[in-house]
């Protein structure tokens, strides 16, 4: 946890921002893997650890605006508890650590919160995204799961992304250990990937370091040999010579906060010459984009200026025709680049998705595209000192796209379907960093991560 003042001053800053009414935040519950007592790892609420820091599981908290009280619901351990798990220290200290005084039995938030309601107060809640929430907002609020999302509190949802956004020093440093311990994730995937490896095997030594930190992975490890699927994760498939090996993974510290890192190496010791030619396409996009992040710079702009860098070197090979900036205005760029240029990051390693990317990454005057490709961007707006996000351009062949768009003679005027044909089978490279943005440029965090090609073929 951070010190109780930190705490502190975040709840009040959000008792001002709300202004009035009872803000109600859920705590996660432990949940089943195949019968209830077997568990998945426990991960609290960002939004609950970022106002009250509990990272325990089965408590609730509400912030009375009105009345100035914060209270955390929540039972302590009983004999029976205690007996499996040990002793713990009592919930009543743990909230204290946070600032918290008032602490009550679970199931005295029932009626606290209906009291609230036959008052005739507002009880701001944030959408749900996990099955018990939405049960226990149709039981103390009696609000339909299917209605849930759309009556939660926009006034609550604005306050928390005005100042989750904006990361503190101690929030960045924290970040930073995030960040270094996936720079030695993907050192181990740079200096131990061999032919003959699965792609399984590689990343549990990857998920392994990350636990044996504190922490564990801030996603699901993806580790393949198709990095033009983006996001399938790793399966028993032998690495073989010749292939490209894509790695995105990041650490979770033991306070959650995430690291979001992607390198693309040779599978044998060696790019060959066209796995060269791409990757430098990629890597020179990627280092415009950092280059050109800083205050007041639109995230939409930077993402643009990538996709023009990606095709105007796709046209020194031949794949691409006539005016780079122009194709990016007509969304060639989509048929090689589908997803976003990256993502803010913090608590969350997608930060704060859950509230909705129409008010994360872009605001009431900034709309999110509904294009193909345009559509997967997770952050539009204007950059400020603060913001922590990734950059992650990609080049993805992807044959089934490919079929498609040459089938329908899709922008023939500025793609060669001849010459592409010959990388229909390329597969996908990615190369991702993250950024703090400063008040006069970025800062790109945690210890240097090779991604030049002679460093990497150095580590191979």
């Amino acid at each position: 946890m951070f010190s109780k003042k930190t705490y502190t001053i975040r709840r009040q800053q959000l008792k001002t921002q709300v202004g009035n009414g009872l803000i109600l935040l859920l705590g996660n519950e432990e949940s089943g893997m195949n019968y209830r007592d077997n568990v998945y790892p426990f991960r609290q609420d960002s939004s609950f650890l970022y106002f009250f820091g509990l990272d325990v599981p089965g408590i609730h908290a509400v912030i009375d605006i009105d009345n100035d009280r914060e209270v955390v619901f929540g039972n302590e351990l009983t004999l029976d508890d205690i007996v499996w798990t040990g002793p713990k220290e009592p919930l009543a200290d743990k909230a204290a650590q946070a600032g918290i005084t008032e602490v009550k039995p679970l199931n005295a938030l029932e009626g606290y919160l209906a009291n609230a309601v036959n008052s005739g107060r507002e009880v701001h809640f944030l959408p749900p995204y996990r099955a018990e929430h939405s049960l226990q907002l149709q039981e103390w609020l009696h609000i339909a799961p299917a209605e849930a999302s759309a009556r939660a509190s926009v006034t609550f949802i604005k306050a928390i992304v005005s100042l989750r956004s904006y990361k503190s020093e101690e929030e960045v440093a924290e970040l930073e250990k995030a960040v270094n311990t996936s720079v030695d994730m993907h050192l181990e995937f740079m200096r131990s990937t061999r032919p003959g490896m699965t792609e399984r095997e590689v990343a549990g030594r990857l998920q392994s370091m990350a636990i044996g930190r504190g922490g564990d992975v801030s996603y699901p490890i993806i580790l393949t040999v198709n990095g033009e699927i983006l996001h399938t994760h790793t399966r028993d498939l032998a690495m073989q010579e010749g292939q490209l090996g894509l790695c995105d993974a990041g650490a979770e510290t033991a306070m959650h906060y995430c690291g979001d890192l992607t390198r693309t190496i040779p599978v044998g010791k060696h790019f060959t010459t066209l796995q060269k030619e791409m990757y430098q396409i990629v890597l020179d996009a990627q280092e415009a984009a950092i280059a050109a992040c800083k205050p007041g710079v639109l995230f939409r702009d930077v993402h643009a200026l990538a996709s023009v860098k990606l095709l105007e070197g796709l046209k020194q090979l031949g794949v691409v025709k006539g005016d780079p900036a122009e194709a990016v205005d007509q969304d060639v760029h989509t048929l090689f680049f589908q997803c976003g240029l990256g993502h803010m990051m913090g608590l969350d390693v997608h930060d704060m998705e859950n509230l909705g990317e129409q008010y994360v990454g872009y605001s009431d005057e900034l709309k999110k595209g509904t294009a193909f490709g345009w559509k997967s961007l997770r952050l539009g707006r204007a950059l400020e000192p603060g913001f922590v996000l990734t950059v992650e351009p990609g080049l993805y062949l992807i044959p089934t796209l490919i079929d498609r768009w040459k089938a329908g003679k899709k922008h023939a005027d500025f793609i060669d379907y001849e010459k592409l044909e010959s990388l229909r089978d390329f597969t996908g490279i990615r190369i991702e960093d993250n950024l703090l943005i400063t008040e006069t440029g970025h800062r790109i965090l945690g210890k240097h991560l090779p991604k030049t090609i002679a460093e990497i073929e150095a580590l191979r």
